[in-house]
Formats: structure tokens, sequence, C-alpha cells
């Protein structure tokens, strides 16, 4: 059985994967970064990991390192995906991949050029509502999808200095990942609206002034389209991370408040019948027996220990062992993960370029065709 050696790269919210490669038969949990010392020391102490690094091009020189999970702040995403690709580590990364289209394109390229995976760590096309319509599409319940929607709303005040004043839509993979990833659809173009105005102290540190941004997007060979809108600041709403699908034979619709239940709509039933309230399932089932248990437990289940992802975040809907076995079995097996590099580009440039839309009233931009961005034709 294959083992891939891997190392984890900040230890907030990254420290919530330890456990589940210490316990998966394909992974040796090997090495851990973090730039505070203390923290490292505590955390490696913990977990019982005598590998420790405070320098990241440090740890990237070691050579016994296969892979690298990054959990760093977003604005550090890119420039350490390509350090890691470069020195010849396979990459997973938190979302979004990138803050510009240039740099998704620059990831994409150096994962064609050297041959390593690439795969962005969207939890929400790995949680158990997604993992249960993408069930009913595959057995047909559905029927044809006619349309798609997704909102994620969250009030991001209290979270890191790089937070504030963010572009509602430069974090959209939570909302952009599903409505592509259920079909496996690429986004041709899209076209987004601002709403409201944010705090003028907020919306002066990136010059952002809406509190919603609201995209239509366009899927390429496709007649689908979706509907995808999102707020970090100043919009009364408990945090939901919703997607729903329409079928000519069924629909599902994310419930209004968490921990109501979802509603299936079924065609031609009498009108008082066509709603009925469903239990989606868990799917641990689908994951090796030794990470099953992290579906529904992890590092943050105690309240002292409870990251910001997890108390608005909902736990991410039992995602995260099933991100890291995609990622691994990918390794092992030689094969693209989902999402790939160019798919992980395609989900991130949307949110980037619907804020630019927004910013220039609606204006419908192209998403550039991140297969081939290897081709003389490619234009970004």
């Amino acid at each position: 059985m294959k083992t891939i050696n891997i190392a984890i790269v900040g230890l907030g919210f990254g420290a919530e994967f330890i456990p589940i490669y210490q316990r998966h038969p394909n992974a040796n949990m090997y090495a851990i970064c973090q730039r505070n010392e203390e923290s490292l020391n505590k955390i490696g102490d913990l977990f019982g990991i005598e590998k420790r690094y405070s320098n990241y091009d440090e740890l990237l020189a070691d050579p016994n390192i296969d892979a690298v999970h990054i959990n760093s702040p977003i604005p550090n995403h890119a420039e350490q995906s390509l350090k890691a690709l470069r020195a010849g580590k396979h990459v997973a990364c938190t979302v979004p991949m990138a803050t510009t289209v240039e740099e998704c394109a620059e990831i994409v390229r150096t994962v064609q050029e050297t041959g390593k995976k690439y795969m962005m760590m969207e939890t929400v096309v790995y949680s158990r509502e997604f993992l249960f319509v993408k069930e009913l599409y595959e057995n047909g319940e559905l029927g044809k999808v006619q349309f798609l929607k997704a909102s994620h709303q969250q009030d991001m005040d209290g979270w890191p200095d790089y937070w504030p004043g963010l572009p509602p839509m430069h974090y959209a993979t939570h909302c952009v990942g599903p409505v592509a990833g259920l079909l496996r659809l690429e986004a041709e173009y899209v076209s987004c609206f601002g709403s409201g105005t944010i705090r003028p102290d907020l919306a002066a540190i990136h010059n952002s002034p809406f509190a919603v941004e609201s995209a239509h997007i366009k899927f390429r060979d496709s007649d689908l389209s979706a509907h995808v809108y999102r707020s970090l600041f100043d919009v009364a709403r408990q945090y939901r991370e919703s997607f729903e699908v329409y079928g000519d034979k069924k629909s599902f619709e994310w419930q209004l408040m968490e921990h109501d239940r979802p509603v299936i709509h079924t065609a031609k039933k009498p009108e008082p019948e066509i709603p009925e309230q469903v239990t989606v399932p868990d799917y641990a089932r689908l994951l090796p027996e030794p990470i099953q248990r992290f579906t529904t437990k992890g590092v943050y289940d105690a309240d002292e220990s409870q990251h910001l992802s997890f108390t608005q975040g909902g736990g991410h809907g039992g995602s995260h062992p099933h991100m890291v076995h995609e990622f691994l079995s990918a390794l092992v097996n030689d094969r693209d993960p989902f999402p790939n590099a160019a798919q992980s580009a395609n989900w991130t440039s949307v949110g980037i370029l619907a804020h630019e839309s927004a910013m220039q009233g609606g204006k419908l931009i192209k998403i550039p065709d991140f297969k081939n961005v290897l081709s003389p034709d490619y234009a970004g």
C-alpha cells in the first residue's frame, strides 16, 4: 500500500486535518509548518509530530515530503502553491486558489509543466448535502437539471486582518463550486451586480463598496446558467452556505435556518404534496474505516477549541475526511483530483471576475479557458 508523506502548512484551521492524515491508510503525517514556534511546538507535541518547520522554504527543501496541504492566509495561497509545485511537491490548498486570474493561470501552467497534482480543498463539493444531491442526480431522480443556485452569507467582523472590506465575490468558491461541480460544468462568462454599501472604513480598504454581490454564470457547452450571491459585512443574516438544484422531476432546496431540514419538491404530485422535508444522511461509508469518525467529529469539537469556521460554518458538512481521501487517492492512483487545477482556476476566477463585473455595472466578462494555458492561443 503506497504511503504519501504529508506536510501541513498553517496550523489554525489546518490542525483540523492532522488526525485525519494520521489515520488514513495511505498517509504519513510527516511534518508541520507554522511561523509561530510556540504554537508549532504545542501542536507538534499534542499530535506527536517530530518534523517541525517555522520556515516554509526549509520545509520545501526536505526531500522526504511528497505533498503539502496549505492552510495559510488567503494572500499567501498562490505564492506558496507555486513554490511547492516548483519544489516537486503535490499541493492541496484551502480556498480560494489565488487572488488574481493571472495567479490562477500560473498555477495551472506550473501543474502542466511539472506533472504534479493540485487540488483546491473546496469543502462544499464534499459536504453531505452535496453528496446527497449528487446521488439523486446520478440515480436519475432529479431528471433533467434546469437551473442551479447558491449563496454564501456570513458576518466576517472579528476575523483576521486580511478579511475586512474584502469584496464578497473574492471568496466565492463555496457557492460557485457546487453549481459548477455537480454536473462538472465549466463557467464561460459571468455578469454581476453589487447592491447596498458597507461602512466607509471597510469600503476604503479594497475600494469595494458593495454589501451584496449577485452574479449569473453561463456554462460552456451547456444550456444551463446559475445564480450565486455573497455577503460578508453589514447584512443581517445567520450563516448560510447553501446550494439549490432544480430538475424537471425533483428539485432540492436548502433550508432557511441552520438545523432545519432541506426540502425536496417532486413534480406532478397534488400541490400540497409537492414539497417534503428530508433528512440528509451522512456519507462516512464512502471513506476508509479509520477516518469515518471525522465526518461528525474533529479537533474543534470542544467548546474551548472551536475554530470560527466551525462555529459559523456548521462543520463544513463533514467534508474534511472526504477531501483528504480524494487528494490521497488521486496521488496513489496517479490521476487528477477533483477539483483539479483547471477546475479550481475556473471556480476561483468566476468570483474574481464577478467582482470586476459588479464594479463595471454588470458588464459581461468571459472566463479564460484554463485548460489551454500552455497554448500560444491562450488569452488570459
